[in-house]
């Protein structure tokens, strides 16, 4: 029989006269107990994903949008030590990561003019998809600012999703390629907390998925008490609040 799918979780197994849709080769869960907020938590490894919100040039590092827009990118690069350690030690589990970022059309024509009033509120300086003064497009997908920052490395055999909105899920293949995989638990990681990161969590948690945010993983650049809020509503709300190295001693301590 011939294999007919691009991942195991949701393959048919084909040949002449029969199609089996069985998806046989689903693997078994591994179940993983993680400390969290508002209560602790039992995920499945084998269903679970890291999805890294825009750790990227434009915002953590210098020369970058926000550094030329002269604000502090330092809270921005908090997520970057917490991610170098919890990264392998997922790919060593087999969980996969998905890095999703910013990157826009060079003709910015699937962009609105609220997204790009956004980016420069009262139209002066260099706003979405336009080029800084001695440096690189804003966002702009194969640019510079899109890149991920230099002190991360993604493995080849990670995700990569572009968007094109606040919300990783709008108009992207991401849940797709969540679903052909069999994922249904999101670790979420990234910049900025209440805003990019928040809102792909908020779409997840609407679509059906189980929602974790890593807070020493996330940060922002927004005042202490947009971080808080987000806090508030993901507890309230959304799904729970843990770190890495919550889900890092769940793993290591699982049967």
């Amino acid at each position: 029989m011939k294999n007919m799918g691009s991942h195991a979780a949701n393959r048919w197994r084909v040949e002449a006269g029969r199609c089996d849709l069985t998806r046989g080769e689903r693997p078994a869960p591994r179940p993983v107990a993680v400390a969290a907020q508002p209560q602790g938590v039992v995920v499945d490894a084998a269903r679970s994903a890291l999805v890294i919100v825009d750790m990227q040039n434009d915002f953590c590092a210098r020369g970058g949008y926000l550094d030329y827009r002269g604000i502090d990118i330092t809270p921005d690069r908090a997520p970057i030590e917490p991610l170098r350690a919890l990264v392998p030690v997922l790919r060593a589990h087999g969980v996969p990561i998905v890095w999703l970022n910013w990157g826009v059309r060079r003709d910015l024509l699937n962009i609105h003019p609220s997204l790009l009033h956004a980016h420069t509120q009262d139209g002066s300086g260099a706003g979405l998809g336009e080029r800084i003064p001695g440096g690189a497009e804003i966002l702009l997908k194969g640019s510079w600012g899109a890149q991920i920052v230099d002190e991360l490395n993604p493995g080849e055999q990670d995700i990569h999703v572009t968007k094109h909105r606040f919300s990783g899920f709008w108009d992207t293949e991401l849940d797709s390629i969540l679903r052909n995989m069999g994922r249904t638990t999101l670790f979420f990681a990234g910049v900025n907390a209440d805003q990019c990161v928040m809102t792909t969590l908020e779409d997840a948690s609407f679509l059906g998925y189980d929602v974790l945010m890593l807070r020493d993983c996330v940060g922002t650049t927004s005042p202490a008490y947009c971080m808080q809020a987000t806090e508030y509503n993901v507890k309230l709300l959304y799904g729970f609040m843990t770190d890495s190295k919550a889900l890092v001693a769940g793993l290591e301590s699982a049967p």
